[in-house]
């Protein structure tokens, strides 16, 4: 059976009001049910469940501009159709206006009332000749509220960004994150090198180079196939990871014969990094309270060709036992935390986090991080490190959590001796030897990082 990529977007799109799953859950589900599109009709269907997730706020405006009721008022699933086609008449310029209207009010017309099919009509066929001609809000009245509606952000975190970075950065940090970024992988090295890996893949990507900063990263842009089906995706030849991840295994160091810990090793994007480095010698760690995702790491170890990691299912809201020991693992040389976070750091590849974040969350996030850091803080051997990193560049999970963590244990100082690191990666070192990075300075995820060394 062929699916319609307009309403499998919505599908998507409704989904996400419900708030019990993440966007990359989702779309993993609608996935895993046999998804059947063709590559044209996949490519739209991501563009359309991103490009209204990127835009919902701007379009949101637009549609206010022209409806007579509310958007609060207006039903859910009639708002994400009128998000739908309005995308497509302002942003998909292969899609005849015609054909953007006439699809939505069908799709109306299987979830609602034929009275919302003709408001869903009447609505874009206005917006169709007008919306170029609306008037957004005047940024010298309001510049928050201004800069928010034109970019589509949340007001409360566009007025948080302001107040870190002013108002000119701020904006360029929304138009990186609005950009649709290219896809970055790290080499196996394991298996081949960079310059082989690129040559491989040259035939199945455009716009194919080296990263900036990370030693072993390549991006690229439109790939000819979805990334598992690429050959060598199924040789173990590389992973997916956005460079600013692979600087945070730099940063930690890995050695072979090392005995490591990744403490937060979701489905193992580091935990790879980690073994690679470590030459596939030594013993690894890898930790996580899933299941899950602890099985899907250890196929992704057996694809890499990496056989020094033990999984191990563990809550690390629970303090460990003083003695703590598993299959053989006591003391770690080096362990990484790559906290859970508000992921602000990666909202251009992860828009609906924005949507569904709260200004209230911070200090939610900064006492996790911290108990976690704290809980792990004993099962370094002296002289070891722990590198606590997140994908956000928020204060809170940042700085706030390096001096809460340091108040609690005299026993650790903030390693200046980063001896993983790259030397040209040195410009992304501040003063106080943490690791930053912003996607409009830097072209990749915001990420922060610190390295602790236990004396």
């Amino acid at each position: 059976m062929k699916h319609d990529p307009r309403k499998t977007a919505l599908f998507v799109l409704n989904s996400l009001n419900k708030r019990r799953f993440t966007l990359d859950r989702i779309l993993e589900d609608v996935q895993n049910k046999e998804l059947f599109l063709s590559r044209r009709d996949q490519a739209l269907f991501y563009a359309l469940v991103y490009g209204v997730l990127r835009w919902r706020g701007r379009l949101d405006w637009i549609i206010s501009h022209f409806s007579k009721i509310r958007l609060k008022k207006i039903d859910p699933v009639v708002l994400n159709i009128l998000r739908l086609g309005l995308f497509q008449i302002i942003y998909l310029n292969r899609i005849p206006v015609s054909a953007a209207v006439n699809t939505s009010v069908e799709i109306t017309k299987s979830f609602a009332s034929s009275r919302a099919a003709g408001f869903v009509n009447a609505l874009l066929r206005n917006v169709a000749g007008e919306y170029e001609k609306i008037p957004f809000p005047d940024p010298d009245k309001n510049p928050a509220h201004s800069l928010a509606v034109r970019k589509s952000f949340p007001e409360w975190l566009i007025k948080r960004w302001v107040n870190q970075f002013g108002i000119e950065e701020t904006e360029a940090l929304c138009d990186a994150i609005n950009i649709i970024p290219p896809i970055t992988v790290r080499t196996n090295s394991l298996r081949t090198t960079r310059d082989d890996l690129t040559k491989r893949l040259a035939d199945d990507v455009q716009q194919i180079e080296n990263t900036t900063y990370s030693p072993d990263g390549i991006r690229f842009i439109k790939p000819d196939r979805s990334i598992p089906e690429i050959k060598a995706f199924k040789d173990g030849c590389f992973q997916v990871q956005d460079e600013a991840a692979q600087l945070v295994t730099c940063l930690l160091n890995p050695l072979p014969g090392d005995t490591v810990l990744d403490a937060c090793a979701g489905l193992g994007g580091k935990t790879g990094h980690i073994a690679q480095m470590m030459k596939n010698t030594g013993r690894l760690l890898a930790m996580d309270n899933q299941d899950n995702k602890l099985q899907r790491l250890e196929s992704e170890m057996k694809r890499l060709g990496i056989s020094i990691v033990t999984t191990c299912n563990y809550d690390l809201t629970i303090p460990f036992d003083r003695q703590f020991s598993y299959k053989g693992f006591s003391g770690f040389d080096r362990i990484l935390l790559d906290a859970p976070c508000s992921g602000l750091g990666v909202l251009r590849r992860n828009p609906d986090a924005k949507w569904l974040i709260s200004n209230n969350k911070f200090n939610n996030y900064k006492t996790r991080q911290i108990n976690f850091l704290d809980n792990l803080a004993h099962l370094v051997k002296p002289s070891g490190t722990l590198v606590y990193a997140v994908c956000s560049t928020e204060p809170e999970e940042n700085e706030e959590v390096v001096k809460g963590f340091l108040n609690m244990h005299s026993e650790f100082v903030v390693n200046n001796k980063l001896e993983g690191l790259p030397k040209n990666v040195y410009s992304l070192v501040n003063k106080n030897q943490y690791l930053k990075t912003y996607p409009h300075i830097n072209n990749m995820d915001g990420f922060f990082a610190v390295c602790f060394k236990r004396v």
